[in-house]
């Protein structure tokens, strides 16, 4: 097939994991890589163990030379591109916040800043174990947070079949690895702060990926109760293990629900009664695991596991390249 593709924002975590996929990828063809405090260097000169790519200013992209861009910028910094890009007809995956809300306010709201492209609103959002029908053909697709996949796929099966009591909170538990943080230096991601240490970040309800995660939850149109998000910081280079308590009305259908939501999901497992899921069964993989475990006649507790850098962020984005263009999902992964 060949599809020439472009990826900003290279120089990180998450654009160095699609430059590995998509260097990789049967259809797809690497024509430039972008980065502003490295423009003019070699990619392998930030990642060694990267391709030779030249890296070039976003300004300087050759949007002319590809059909697809995939955006790893920070928030505020992504819309405008992909603005450009779709005005040249070339498709967009971004994997910032810019395009993950349909509400230019909820974003304001969250975000606090304006919108910088809210004519682009809404764009399909691109977790395809709960919303691929949108995914093929599309122009542009919205890759999800790594926190919100994680969550959204310990929740939605149980919104979906209305199997939360209603008015309950929902409570998540979850931790993720440094490299979420990404690849610019903070005091508190150094080293010396992290190993040994254990914290608390944005807990409550404060935590952005509240926005998307409630967002997909009231598209199922069954009621929840306040969602409790409170993040961690893991002492781990990767990874996102999300632990989920939600009073339940029949605990007898949950494992029905999750399985039917998941049957034949290639990238997706629930794992069986008794075993609990880890980081181990999914980092470095584009997969995610959930395990299922009843602490009583009503309290569940789900467990969800993921790579925060691949299902959460890269391989994700690849397998939502892959629907866009109508391609067996797993291409490349």
């Amino acid at each position: 097939m060949g599809i020439d593709v472009g990826i900003y924002g290279a120089t990180g975590y998450t654009g160095l994991e699609l430059v590995r996929l998509l260097d990789g990828h049967p259809d797809a063809r690497i024509r430039f890589v972008t980065s502003e405090s490295s423009a003019g260097q070699s990619l392998r000169q930030s990642w060694p163990q990267a391709p030779d790519l030249p890296l070039v200013a976003a300004a300087d992209a050759p949007l002319d030379q590809v059909q697809c861009v995939f955006l790893c910028l920070p928030h505020t910094l992504s819309a405008p591109i992909a603005a450009q890009a779709l005005a040249q007809g070339v498709r967009v995956i971004d994997l910032s916040a810019d395009l993950r809300l349909d509400d230019p306010a909820v974003y304001t709201e969250w975000y606090h800043v304006a919108h910088p492209a809210p004519d682009l609103l809404p764009v399909p959002y691109g977790l395809p174990e709960l919303g691929r029908a949108a995914l093929p053909g599309a122009r542009v697709i919205a890759s999800p947070g790594c926190y919100a996949t994680a969550v959204l796929l310990a929740t939605a099966p149980l919104v979906r079949c209305g199997l939360l009591v209603p008015g309950a909170p929902l409570i998540v538990d979850a931790k993720s690895g440094v490299s979420g943080a990404g690849r610019t230096p903070k005091q508190n991601m150094l080293f010396a702060e992290v190993h040994g240490n254990f914290s608390p970040y944005n807990i409550g309800r404060a935590h952005r990926h509240l926005a998307e995660i409630e967002q997909e939850l009231d598209r199922a149109g069954q009621p929840y109760g306040t969602l409790i998000f409170s993040p961690h910081l893991l002492p781990t280079d990767r990874g996102i293990l999300a632990t989920v308590y939600a009073q339940v009305r029949a605990m007898d259908a949950v494992r029905a629900a999750f399985e039917d939501a998941y049957a034949g999901e290639p990238l997706v497992s629930v794992l069986p009664a008794g075993e609990l899921a880890t980081l181990g069964h999914v980092v470095r993989t584009p997969r995610a695991a959930i395990s299922l475990t009843p602490a009583s006649d009503d309290l569940l507790i789900v467990v969800s596991v993921l790579d925060n850098l691949l299902k959460g962020a890269a391989s994700q984005a690849v397998q939502n390249f892959n629907l866009m263009w109508q391609m067996p999902e797993t291409t490349g992964l």
